[in-house]
C-alpha cells in the first residue's frame, strides 16, 4: 500500500449497497465525480473510518456515498468550479450536485422557467431570486 493511498469503499446511496473498494491517492470532495468499473458516480458524502492502534486513533479507510450520475452535458465554469446547468438562469443552484430548483433533472436548453439573472448578485442586494 502506498503511503498516501487509503482504502476507499464506494457505497451506492439509493438503494444502499456497497459497490466495492478502491485505493485512491486523492480525497474526493462531495460534488466530484469518481469512475468505478466503467461508470461515473457523483460523491454525495464522505465519511472517515478510524481504528484504535497503540492508544491512538488513525484513519483506517474512507467511505464515499455516491449516486450513479453520468457527467452532465450542460456545465458552466464559474470561477474555479464546474457547476451543472446554465449559470445565467436565476433558478440555477450554482452547485456541482444539483442543477436548479424548478427543473433539477434538466435540461436547461429551452426550459420554460429560464429567467436571466440581473447584473447585481442577489446576495449583494439582500433579495432571493
Amino acid at each position: 500500500m502506498e503511503p498516501d493511498s487509503l482504502p476507499t469503499e464506494l457505497i451506492l446511496s439509493e438503494p444502499r449497497q456497497s459497490l466495492g473498494s478502491v485505493m485512491l491517492d486523492w480525497t474526493p470532495q462531495p460534488g466530484t465525480h469518481v469512475d468505478f468499473e466503467g461508470k461515473t458516480y457523483t460523491v454525495l458524502e464522505r465519511r472517515h473510518r478510524y481504528c484504535l492502534k497503540a492508544n491512538r486513533y488513525t484513519l483506517h479507510k474512507i467511505a464515499l456515498y455516491v449516486k450513479h450520475n453520468p457527467l452532465p452535458d450542460e456545465v458552466t465554469v464559474l470561477g474555479d468550479r464546474i457547476i451543472i446547468g446554465d449559470a445565467r438562469c436565476v433558478y440555477n443552484a450554482h452547485s456541482e450536485i444539483m442543477r436548479c430548483a424548478v427543473n433539477p433533472a434538466g435540461p436547461c436548453h429551452n426550459c420554460q422557467h429560464f429567467a436571466p439573472r440581473t447584473q447585481e448578485a442577489p446576495e449583494a442586494s439582500g433579495e432571493w431570486p
